[in-house]
């Protein structure tokens, strides 16, 4: 099993900037892929990023690309989630995924088995 635990979700003005973290615990080298999804009110899960563990390769959302930046501290088993110029629409709780399977479909939920209890992220205009 492994653990999950979001932090650095907030309040901030459009055009701002915010640092999500997900710790992990547990089998944490079993681990293959860590990502982040995000659900606003009324909306469905959508996925925002992916960062495979030990390779690095990145997967954005194309709503993403250029503003957000997905990375890890392997050391640390910690992901986070760097996300500048934040719009209005970037506002929902957002969620750290992990898998410890190859990840053929990163953009579906369903390819991941660990999920966090997810962190409130509010842009304003």
């Amino acid at each position: 099993q492994v653990q999950l635990v979001e932090s650095g979700g907030g309040l901030v003005q459009a055009g701002g900037s915010l640092r999500l973290s997900c710790a992990a615990s547990g089998r944490t080298f079993s681990l293959y892929g860590m990502g982040w999804f995000r659900q606003a009110p009324g909306k469905e899960r959508d996925f925002v990023a992916v960062i495979g563990w030990s390779s690095g390769t990145t997967v954005y959302a194309d709503s993403v690309q250029g503003r957000f930046t997905i990375s890890r501290d392997n050391a640390e088993n910690t992901m986070y989630l760097q996300m500048n110029s934040l719009k209005p629409e970037d506002t929902a709780v957002y969620y750290c995924t992990a898998t410890s399977n190859p990840v053929n479909a990163p953009r579906s939920q369903g390819a991941y088995e660990y999920w966090g209890q997810g962190t409130q992220v509010t842009v304003s205009s």
